[in-house]
């Protein structure tokens, strides 16, 4: 088995996003390292444009004994199958480390094995405690709580007790290893599945994670987070209005992610995008109309205009004939 290799779920709505990944796969890839790509059996002709020496197109049937065909914890049974395929695509003895990647995500720099190995046979464990997303207002409401508490079941089944939390969204590299155990010691023990677990959870890195950081089965390697993703238009937004470029994002990451959960609509969204057409697929058209208003007045009548300035030069010179002098100070 190779040491490492990336793994991307798709299907065929995400066609378009997986094009990009791909595109940028190919342009960054230096180590040529292993690409297996599963999707559903009625996608693998629309996929295969991609196969090549280093890229294996896969059927999902692959793990249909594992599948789901009904809702699982409030998701699409399309959705908890990522996550299981996430989880059990060691048991085909392809690679013994796997990283894991989205189809909305984009490659935007070189990588190679350092990025994902931190020594032979042993990947970093990606680790967050998401400061920075509990102090967001509109995130905290919409998905923090909810997502904290589920996260706090996985914490009370495994029966973890150390820091908390510490953990990733997505995008970390799976150790067979680990995910070996977990299956033997976690799941077997309880006569349950993958399903059962993501069924209490539907976390399945925070699974990975916590089991890890509970047995330590492999050496702990903390690294943060590679990949860099908007959770919501407001922080891609902040990212376009802060003038960041993919240029600069790869200074700090390996791959941008604009989260296709609340892109869709709008197309392959990305971060290179124009300011301009950021702004017409975020903002609603009554916030730009006031944003507008506001402008135009603060520039025409409040701040210091060509106009005005002119105005005030002419009325200090004015001030200075004595005739008008005196008019002014005698009201």
């Amino acid at each position: 088995m190779t040491e490492l290799a990336l793994l991307v779920k798709s299907y065929h709505n995400d066609f378009e996003y997986a094009e990009r990944l791909m595109q940028s796969i190919n342009d960054h890839n230096v180590d040529a390292l292993p690409v297996y790509i599963v999707v559903p059996e009625n996608d693998l002709q629309q996929f295969n444009v991609f196969a090549s020496d280093t890229t294996k197109i896969l059927s999902e049937n692959l793990f249909a004994n594992h599948l789901v065909h009904e809702e699982t914890a409030g998701f699409r049974p399309g959705y908890i199958n990522q996550e299981i395929i996430k989880l059990a695509f060691w048991e085909l003895n392809l690679c013994d480390n796997y990283f894991c990647v989205d189809s909305d995500a984009e490659f935007i720099r070189d990588f190679t094995r350092a990025d994902f190995m931190a020594q032979q046979g042993i990947p970093f464990t990606f680790l967050t405690e998401d400061r920075d997303l509990v102090v967001e207002p509109e995130y905290y409401q919409s998905t923090w709580v909810n997502r904290m508490n589920s996260l706090e079941k996985i914490r009370e089944n495994i029966g973890y007790t150390g820091p908390w939390l510490f953990t990733v969204h997505g995008h970390a590299v799976f150790s067979a290893k680990v995910l070996q155990s977990f299956v033997s010691d976690f799941l077997e023990p309880r006569d349950w599945d993958y399903k059962d677990a993501l069924a209490i959870s539907p976390y399945e890195p925070t699974w990975y994670n916590t089991w890890l950081l509970h047995t330590g089965v492999i050496e702990i390697f903390p690294r943060e987070p590679i990949v860099k993703t908007f959770h919501n238009a407001h922080q891609h937004l902040e990212y376009q209005l802060r003038g960041i470029r993919k240029k600069d994002a790869a200074r700090g990451f390996l791959a941008l992610v604009v989260n296709s959960n609340y892109s869709r609509g709008h197309g392959v969204m990305n971060a290179e995008n124009l300011l301009k057409d950021t702004l017409a697929a975020y903002v609603p058209l009554p916030q730009l109309l006031r944003a507008f208003g506001f402008k135009l007045k603060r520039d025409v009548f409040i701040r210091r205009t060509p106009l005005r300035k002119l105005r005030v030069w002419l009325g200090a010179i004015a001030l200075k004939i004595p005739g008008v002098r005196r008019f002014v100070q005698s009201g």
